[in-house]
């Protein structure tokens, strides 16, 4: 039973910074890729970041390149999204996920196949 748990949502003035955290229990964390993903209200769930098992490789979202940050320690099973200059409309509630294969790459959401329970982010302008 894999378990994600998913840390450091909150409110945030336009510009400011927050820190995500993902805690995985359960399955070999250190060879499947995680991601990040969100939901707004009224919209569907988007890609915001991605990295590989070993965290060679990275991929974002065009909306969040160069302002977010995914990194995650294998040794301590967590994986961590730095946002920063925040943006009102980056408010939404924020997933942590897990890839469905072993040592595979990318950043489709029907490719994951565990979730966190999603934390909430919210940028006032």
């Amino acid at each position: 039973q894999v378990q994600l748990v998913e840390s450091g949502g909150g409110l945030v003035q336009a510009g400011g910074s927050l820190r995500l955290s993902c805690a995985a229990s359960g399955r070999t964390f250190s060879l499947y890729t995680m991601g990040w993903f969100r939901q707004a209200p009224g919209k569907e769930r988007e890609f915001v970041a991605a990295i590989s098992w070993g965290g060679e490789s990275t991929r974002y979202a065009d909306s969040v390149k160069g302002r977010f940050t995914i990194d995650r320690d294998n040794a301590k099973n967590t994986v961590s999204l730095q946002m920063n200059s925040l943006k009102p409309e980056d408010t939404a509630v924020y997933y942590c996920a897990l890839h469905g294969s072993m040592l595979r790459f990318g950043d489709q959401a029907k490719d994951y196949i565990y979730w966190g329970q999603g934390t909430q982010v919210t940028v006032s302008s």
